[in-house]
């Protein structure tokens, strides 16, 4: 981009583009030069309520033209934007605000439910009147002018703060400047591209958006993740590219629709999901066809490594996570600190110009992961000789992980992968509980019962004692987390319950 940042280049594919459609939204055409226009708009509005370079706007924001326009208009103004995960507790959601810290609040009619109910932040609204929130940003833009505006940005100004996954408490903010996020959502032109965009703008979905209408792409933004609404979108917008996380996909893939939708513009269909077991990506494959790709990454680090729908060509293939991309480097540690060898497992630490500088106000988590430029995931993984990634699990879950007579280690992706490929169990998440010793395996099924299946069938594969540290516990839905990941907290609960 010749030392441009991501959104002085985004403006100028814009104006190329002009009267071009660019985003779709609940059957609206949003035209390039029509978001062009909305983004100065609302940022000739931020700069009226003093909003500029060294500030942080945060967003609960739907899937909509608006809300894309609020933050591409922040950058405009040279603020930093956090897209707000949806957590469902008021309280979490205010540690969450406490920690970020905000100037500004925006919400929208879908999301002003979520604003917090004592006045902690300033709050503007866009669409909607809300309690608390005196601030109309929509009627300050709309009196606005069109006129372009200079990007205020400067590259080592903080541009973006994306939240974790939150599996574990209250979601932590990665920190990126502007010459940072710019590596990150830099990619080859691709005007074909019809990204489908359901999941939410707070996690990867922002990258996916910025990165197709960079490439001169077209984004189908949809509220949610629903097998259904899925597939009749990839079918009616001619979608070529869609992200599911690993709970989504086994929807969208068990889904009857599957048989029934035109699915043949579909080029790419990426999965994240470390633990993602090789059944359900064999089962992926046979009903979505040479289309499934699979990558592994974090908020902190992007993409580190990918596996290319061509290279699910051999069995082994389905059990890792791809190559390591180019530009990326990875390390491996030993549980006693030390760096492991070539081909020896150990906790992955990545280093990257797309890997964050840190976390937003939590000092003593981002000093106990960032070191030197390297952050350490937390998962335990090796490589192969031919430059493949295999991700075993997290290093607290494989601490007192059975070890079988060989000695090879039973992981908790191994015994999921067992428990898909029984009959009468659609979908199953394993989950160690430390507090007990026990492995939570959460099994949603077609048949009952599945506790004596599950542990003959754990038991021959895995030995005795992996199946007698199973607790069973059958599920109509897989729990999930805001993001769509297997919600760990909530299984090891129910893990409990069923002990008891």
């Amino acid at each position: 981009m010749n030392g441009e940042i991501y959104l002085e280049a985004l403006v100028a594919t814009l104006k190329e583009a002009g009267d071009r459609t660019v985003l779709e939204h609940d059957g609206v055409a949003t035209t390039a030069a029509d978001l062009l226009a909305s983004a100065y708009r609302y940022a000739r509005a931020l700069d009226g309520l003093g909003v500029g370079r060294g500030d942080l706007v945060a967003l609960h924001a739907p899937n909509s033209p608006d809300a894309l326009a609020v933050r591409y208009a922040a950058h405009l103004v040279g603020a930093a934007t956090m897209y707000l995960p949806a957590l469902p507790e008021a309280q979490q959601r205010a540690a969450l605000l406490e920690f970020i810290a905000p100037d500004l609040l925006v919400a929208f009619p879908k999301t002003a439910h979520l604003l917090p109910l004592a006045d902690t932040v300033r709050v503007a609204v866009v669409g909607c009147d809300a309690p608390g929130a005196r601030l109309r940003l929509d009627r300050r833009a709309y009196g606005a002018s069109s006129a372009p505006l200079p990007c205020r940005a400067r590259p080592d100004d903080l541009a973006v703060v994306i939240s974790s996954g939150g599996s574990t408490g209250v979601p932590k903010g990665s920190l990126r400047s502007f010459a940072t996020y710019t590596t990150t959502v830099t990619a080859p032109v691709d005007p074909a591209r019809r990204q489908l965009a359901n999941g939410p703008l707070a996690h990867l979905t922002q990258l996916l958006v910025d990165t197709t209408l960079l490439g001169g792409g077209t984004v189908v933004l949809q509220d949610e993740v629903e097998p259904a609404p899925t597939l009749a979108a990839i079918e009616s917008a001619r979608i070529t590219d869609l992200f599911l996380v690993e709970p989504q996909l086994f929807e969208v893939i068990d889904h009857p629709d599957v048989a029934t939708r035109d699915l043949s513009s579909l080029r790419t269909v990426v999965h994240i999901g470390a633990s993602a077991p090789a059944t359900l990506r064999r089962r992926a494959r046979a009903r979505l066809g040479a289309v499934v790709a699979h990558t592994y990454g974090a908020s902190e680090t992007g993409i580190v490594s990918a596996l290319s729908p061509a290279e699910h060509d051999r069995p082994e293939r389905f059990t890792c996570a791809g190559r390591v991309r180019p530009g990326v480097e990875v390390r491996f540690r030993r549980s006693d600190g030390s760096l492991a060898g070539p081909r020896e497992p150990g906790v992955v630490e990545v280093r990257s110009p797309q890997v964050a500088s840190g976390y937003r106000n939590r000092p003593d988590e981002a000093a106990a992961a960032f070191v030197d430029g390297w952050y350490c995931t937390g998962d335990v993984a090796r490589l192969d000789a031919e430059g493949y990634l295999y991700i075993l699990g997290r290093a607290g879950d494989l601490a007192t992980a059975p070890v079988r007579a060989d000695g090879t280690v039973v992981t908790p992706t191994a015994v999921q992968d067992t428990l898909c490929g029984l009959p009468g169990i659609r979908y199953a998440v394993v989950v160690p509980d430390r507090d007990t010793g026990r492995w939570v395996a959460a099994v949603v099924t077609t048949a009952t019962p599945v506790a004596p299946t599950v542990r003959t069938a754990v038991a021959a594969a895995h030995g005795a004692e992996a199946a007698d540290m199973l607790v069973v516990v059958p599920v109509e839905q897989m729990p999930l987390t805001e993001q769509g990941k297997p919600d760990r907290p909530a299984i090891r609960r129910l893990g409990v319950l069923a002990a008891a």
